[in-house]
């Protein structure tokens, strides 16, 4: 079909097999996500530089700003390959967009069988993580207002229990902890009250001393754990929705690059092909 093509258009220069419209396409879909990375490696990086540098060092394994740059430096590299290759109709910088493109694909789609088929390890990992940032609650001021957001959200408090601050430092139950903070929990673990215009963020304070039942009249005894996985149940078509946002970009970059390769090679064939006929005196 390619020669039948390129015998017409042997005389004619102009022709080509590569569609703009899916060149700029794949170029500005690129482009896209390409300006989005930029702006996460500057919020992940401005981040990292309002901190101190002990602060910064302590919580590097559960800073948001880490994984704010990480998720932007793999997406810019990502998307760069996509816009230069599209642009300069390279095939090796589409394929390896569209390789790694269809790596992460189905990295997330391996992740998200193995978390529904081991949903106890996955329960376990996640209990691991938030027991982690507990620990570096006063070390990292974003990583604090991400706990408190959540726990305000799922009026939860702790991973399990609330009990599970005893593993702050500041928090902590022992006798010989020196903090103010002794055997209290954060004001976002406090019960709501209504048209409460001041907020009391000393509410926590010697809850962990206290029983369920008497800890309870004042603060969300729950585990944040049990109360995420109870959204994520009766949240699936949310999450799903979200999941195929995720998804279909992805398939629309894969899809694209593929086309867009094919029609390089086939416009490479009939450059070959014409350097063929105009060297055979002949035809």
């Amino acid at each position: 079909m390619a020669r039948k093509r390129a015998a017409s258009a042997a005389s004619g220069e102009e022709f080509s097999f590569v569609n703009p419209v899916v060149k700029y396409l794949l170029f500005f879909f690129n482009m896209l996500f390409w300006v989005i990375a930029i702006v996460l490696v500057g919020v992940g990086v401005y981040a990292r530089l309002m901190k101190h540098a002990e602060t910064a060092m302590a919580c590097l394994a559960v800073d948001p700003a880490i994984l704010l740059i990480t998720v932007g430096i793999l997406m810019f590299l990502l998307t760069f390959c996509g816009c230069i290759g599209s642009l300069r109709e390279n095939i090796c910088l589409l394929q390896m967009f569209s390789v790694c493109l269809t790596v992460v694909f189905l990295l997330q789609l391996a992740a998200g069988v193995l978390g529904f088929v081991f949903s106890d390890k996955a329960r376990g990992k996640v209990s691991e993580i938030i027991n982690k940032a507990i620990v570096h609650y006063r070390d990292d001021l974003d990583l604090q207002n991400l706990i408190d957001f959540g726990q305000k959200e799922f009026n939860c408090c702790g991973g399990v229990s609330y009990k599970d601050w005893s593993r702050n430092l500041y928090f902590n139950c022992t006798d010989d902890n020196p903090s103010r903070e002794r055997c209290s929990v954060p004001f976002s673990c406090c019960l709501h009250v209504p048209d409460q215009t001041v907020i009391n963020t000393m509410c926590g304070q010697g809850m962990q001393s206290l029983d369920y039942l008497e800890a309870g009249e004042v603060i969300n005894t729950n585990g944040c754990i049990d109360k995420l996985v109870n959204w994520i149940h009766s949240n699936l078509f949310l999450l799903g929705g979200l999941a195929l946002g995720l998804v279909i970009p992805q398939l629309v970059g894969i899809l694209l690059s593929q086309i867009l390769i094919n029609q390089i090679k086939d416009q490479v064939r009939l450059q070959f092909y014409n350097q063929q006929h105009r060297a055979d005196p002949w035809n």
